[in-house]
């Protein structure tokens, strides 16, 4: 597997090696051992698949409160989405910062988002399917969202705001400084 660690470091880029031959293909897309090795000593608990119809969709940015913080693998195996990772832990060097990553049925790529981070994405293909192990349960009381959009963030969305598809939720949410009232 090929390991990328983003500008924070926390968060993981990885790429399986693929073993082609004339009948397909064939890749890991999850070994425990392999992951503890490269620092994710995760235990996931339940797998999550989001089905977006069109281009332009944009789901977040979610997060869950302690104790239910949620890590999460994200990978799409169908189209191409824009995942974006915001960092919320207190005392942490890059609260506030971001990170994004293409992530795509071609390039089988995943992203590891350990708890204490708002997650989200949009679409860059009609038919997007994004799949995602979770560390914990999901729990509507823990659950927050910040605007996808909030200007303290300055995420580069490759959506604008007249175009995004968005839920009731997403629309309504409060911007990021709405964070420093959490307990994360």
């Amino acid at each position: 597997m090929n390991v990328q660690r983003l500008s924070i470091p926390d968060v993981i880029l990885i790429t399986p090696h693929q073993y082609d031959d004339p009948r397909g293909c064939f890749f890991e897309t999850y070994n425990q051992h392999r992951y503890r090795e490269m620092g994710i000593d995760a235990t996931f608990v339940q797998d999550n698949h989001s089905i977006s119809h069109s281009k332009g969709i944009v789901r977040g940015l979610h997060c869950q409160l302690a104790p239910y913080a949620q890590g999460k693998l994200v990978r799409c195996t169908h189209g191409r989405i824009w995942d974006v990772a915001v960092d919320i832990r207190p005392g942490s060097a890059t609260f506030g910062q971001w990170v994004t990553s293409e992530l795509s049925a071609q390039n089988r790529a995943q992203l590891w988002i350990p708890p204490g981070f708002l997650h989200g994405f949009c679409t860059l293909t009609d038919g997007a399917e994004v799949q995602y192990k979770c560390t914990d349960f999901y729990n509507r009381d823990a659950e927050r969202v910040i605007r996808w959009n909030s200007r303290e963030l300055g995420i580069t969305w490759p959506v604008s705001e007249q175009d995004a598809l968005l839920s009731d939720k997403d629309q309504q949410a409060p911007d990021f400084a709405a964070v420093k009232d959490w307990s994360v």
